[in-house]
């Protein structure tokens, strides 16, 4: 974790230290700064013809989220391994508040949003933030070895994930909680922890998986015994099964591994990833020309998530396949670049902490973009400053601040 020699290998950062005497990193900045005006460009896009203006509501977000992320990125992370317990529990009453009548707010039967008049936050934003810093800190404070001389460990680690997670869960907003775990066990990998406990997991994995494909199998059975419809009778199959997930959740299990058999004409629940797929291929090579693409403009990719989860499907057709590369490699630059700063991190925490924030990005990046072109099922999580949303950029700002930190105090100056 000694920064010099790692720096020094790296001449392609030797300009950026002399100019700044090693203090800011400047690359990963850069990245969020193009991201950022991709993201307001396409929002706008893919909103033209419908006369919304949230692009400007995005750039008032990305004001703020400069601020933020300028603000954190001056301060010693360090405070957070004393104080980061307050981030966390105040993370968890805001998930318990979204949960109470006349403070949440419920949207399309998810309760997901505290309601503070002219804006709305979502809780899962900042809770992400909370088990990033508060599982980084368990880890930098104890000693990991075996599983039977880490059970304490373990225990406060479940505690900081699984309790968010849960509430969460309980929203219900699946996408958010399945950012977490990626995070955990690769900080715990980091962390050295015996490879008995990872292949204790993946075993319990793969029985989780093999329980939501039985679950699926059935609830696709059920469906066709009854003559029901998987999008009119939502709902109808969750008190006939003890497997905790909403309908709305295994129709979009089956239209990613059975489309054809649960939406055959393709106007059902597999509409969404197929106008995706669609969109994204008609981009070609080099675009249709920004705000000349058809796909969102005239609707059949839903505008109602055009703009958000499904960005980078607008970003490929009006740009193409270079302009895709263009977006995929300014992320692997900003991924790179985090690994990179938590190698050159001064103390365990630091590199826990920039780890953490890496992996949470890395997990974004991958859902997000393999949903829209069918590697993954749809979850509905956003993509980082590309994606328009108030609380979930302001987040990413403070998360990649955190970044900044670490790299501004990677040694005592």
């Amino acid at each position: 974790m000694a920064g010099s020699d790692q720096e020094q290998s790296l001449p392609i950062f030797n300009w950026v230290q002399r100019r700044t005497h090693g203090r800011i990193d400047l690359l990963s900045p850069l990245c969020l700064l193009l991201l950022s005006i991709v993201g307001v460009f396409f929002i706008y896009s893919a909103q033209v013809y419908t006369g919304r203006t949230q692009y400007m509501q995005q750039l008032t977000w990305l004001a703020l989220g400069a601020v933020a992320y300028a603000a954190v990125g001056l301060i010693d992370y360090k405070i957070f391994l004393k104080h980061g317990h307050w981030v966390w529990v105040l993370a968890v009453l805001m998930l318990i508040a979204v949960k109470v009548p006349g403070i949440g707010q419920e949207r399309l039967g998810a309760q997901r949003w505290i309601d503070l008049g002219p804006v709305s936050i979502q809780p899962s934003e900042p809770a992400k933030l909370a088990v990033v810093i508060m599982c980084a800190s368990i880890l930098a404070r104890s000693r990991i070895g075996t599983v039977k001389d880490s059970l304490w460990t373990l225990a406060k680690l479940a505690l900081a994930a699984g309790l968010p997670m849960l509430l969460i869960l309980a929203q219900p907003d699946l996408g958010s909680a399945l950012v977490v775990p990626p995070m955990v066990f690769s900080l715990l990998y980091a962390s050295n922890l015996s490879k008995r406990f990872f292949v204790a997991s993946l075993a319990a994995f793969v029985v989780a998986v093999g329980i939501v494909s039985w679950d699926s199998y059935r609830y696709s059975k059920f469906l066709t015994e009854n003559n029901l419809s998987p999008m009119r009778d939502i709902g109808s199959y969750e008190p006939h099964t003890w497997v905790p997930l909403r309908d709305y959740q295994r129709n979009r299990i089956l239209a990613f591994a059975a489309p054809d058999k649960v939406d055959p004409t393709g106007t059902n629940i597999s509409w969404n990833l197929r106008q995706s797929l669609i969109t994204v291929g008609s981009g070609g090579l080099t675009g249709k020309g920004w705000a000349q693409g058809t796909q969102a403009q005239l609707g059949y990719l839903p505008r109602a998530v055009a703009h958000n989860d499904f960005i980078f499907s607008v970003v490929a057709e009006e740009t193409g396949f270079l302009g895709s590369v263009f977006v995929l490699a300014l992320f692997g630059l900003l991924l790179a670049n985090g690994v990179r700063i938590a190698g050159m991190a001064r103390d365990r925490f630091g590199a826990l902490l920039a780890l953490g924030v890496t992996i949470v990005f890395a997990v974004h990046v991958f859902v997000n973009i393999g949903m829209t072109i069918g590697l993954v099922p749809i979850t509905g999580l956003p993509l980082p400053f590309l994606s328009y949303g108030g609380s979930f950029l302001l987040s990413c700002c403070i998360l990649q601040g955190l970044v900044q930190s670490v790299y501004r105090f990677r040694r005592e100056f």
